[in-house]
């Protein structure tokens, strides 16, 4: 029995056990949440097929891609509404129903009639179905952001915010496993028959098992504290207007979004279909080093959060967007005559590493802008009106620049998207040492009370 007494007006201290089973519960969730998004760009070369008739490949790729980018639209809206939810009825509330969406919509992917059995309609129930995926993920990253930062303890809030992307990355690699897995033993026919069916149903399935999970999961401290208190502008939690009085620390989420979602997207989900149509790559190889690349990114993210909870975070993301910057250009042309799997696979792992200086630390960078009240809008709203803009689209501008014959313009463009974000870094402070709540305040001002009463003392 603990012997600790609960302060009156103060939220009981948090145990390290409920936060490593917070940790765990909301990556799990969050990693099912990515597995349902990423899946459809990576079965995208198995089922263009089937709701997009015609000769050239490259068109059908462009057509599954755009409701890929279209998916992203419907961010801004999933995170303004389920933002505002996390805000004013708590993050716990917002994950369970994230995750419920996303349910209803790998069910309907499953689902779907193709071309030869409705004609266009099935693309529309594809599209339906990315709409309310799209919605859900808008929700998805501010709330899982938000509730993992806020359920770390301080000194490891890079720690604990760098399971976001270790949970988004397994989740693609559940996916691509699936993919290797049925690759092995379905023929290319069954596959783009029937095959591609497969890990959109396990997809309802498995959220359907983390709905039950996010059920049982605790508040975080902070939002307990906020919702607790006396506060005469209750009303306006979770709201524009008070987002609107954060508009600069939202527009440096858009900003330092920009280079990192446009880098991750080009180096996740679209470097598949680069190495199997620029680079010449089989199926097959092109599938196992994106997997392989990726395990090794999940296992560096937990380090470099851990990094910069010791150094901070802008040396990370300073040197992610100096590295993009100046790599993107060689790394990708690189990449582009690469001939044999380990080729390809070292040069993915570099641009991954590069990567990671943002991945690991972007959610508690974005949650250490904001007061408890407006946290979790503040996260969503402008980070998927970035996302929408470059990251949704940045395999449909490869595949266009690819069509139009200047392929390596995209290259550039990855490049410039970097710059703008390595300008923000420079300019913005570092949110290391962000108190998320009262308490969190108090006990900073308590330490610093102390130091100045031992610097006197010497003195």
């Amino acid at each position: 029995m603990s012997t600790s007494a609960a302060v009156p007006g103060k939220p009981p201290a948090v145990s390290s056990g409920s936060r490593r089973l917070a940790l765990v519960g909301g990556s799990l969730g969050n990693l099912v949440e990515w597995y349902d998004w990423f899946v459809y760009a990576s079965f995208a070369i198995y089922f263009a097929d089937s709701f997009f008739p015609g000769d050239n490949p490259t068109t059908k790729l462009l057509n599954t891609a755009g409701i890929f980018a279209v998916g992203f639209l419907m961010r801004p809206v999933g995170g303004w509404i389920l933002g505002r939810a996390a805000d004013r009825h708590g993050r716990k509330s917002a994950l369970t129903l994230t995750v419920t969406m996303m349910s209803v919509a790998a069910l309907l992917i499953a689902l779907a009639p193709t071309y030869g059995q409705v004609g266009y309609f099935g693309a529309l129930v594809l599209l339906l179905a990315r709409l309310l995926q799209g919605l859900s993920i808008g929700g998805e990253y501010a709330a899982s952001a938000t509730y993992l930062t806020e359920a770390s303890a301080r000194n490891r809030r890079g720690l604990g915010s760098s399971f976001q992307y270790v949970s988004m990355t397994c989740g693609q690699l559940l996916g691509l496993g699936i993919l290797i897995t049925l690759q092995h033993t379905l023929t290319t026919d069954q596959l783009e028959s029937w095959g591609w069916r497969i890990p959109f149903a396990l997809g309802a399935v498995f959220a359907l098992v983390v709905f039950w999970l996010r059920r049982r999961l605790t508040e975080t401290e902070a939002f307990t504290e906020e919702s607790g208190a006396d506060d005469r502008e209750d009303s306006a939690r979770g709201t524009i207007k008070a987002l609107w009085q954060h508009r600069r620390e939202a527009g440096l989420v858009m900003a330092l979004t920009l280079g990192g979602t446009v880098a991750y997207y080009t180096y996740t989900t679209y470097l598949t279909k680069y190495l199997i149509g620029s680079a010449g790559m089989a199926k097959s190889t092109a599938t196992l080093v994106s997997f392989t690349a990726l395990t090794v990114f999940a296992l560096l993210q937990p380090f470099a959060g851990l990094l910069s909870d010791r150094i901070g975070r802008r040396p990370l993301l300073i040197t992610f967007a100096v590295g993009c910057t100046v790599g993107t250009y060689p790394i990708m042309t690189a990449l582009g005559s690469a001939s044999s799997y380990w080729s390809a696979l070292g040069l993915s792992l570099l641009a991954l590493v590069i990567v990671t200086g943002y991945t690991s630390i972007n959610a508690a960078v974005k949650a250490e802008l904001f007061p408890t009240r407006v946290r979790a809008l503040g996260v969503a709203l402008p980070y998927a009106v970035a996302n929408a803009l470059f990251g949704g689209t940045a395999e449909y501008v490869a595949l266009w620049f690819k069509d139009s014959g200047h392929e390596k313009m995209f290259f550039w463009y990855v490049s410039g998207c970097a710059l703008v974000s390595l300008v923000t870094y420079v300019l913005m402070p570092d949110t290391r040492n962000a108190a998320l709540s009262r308490a969190e305040a108090e006990e900073a001002g308590s330490a610093a009370g102390a130091a100045d009463a031992s610097a006197e003392a010497v003195r």
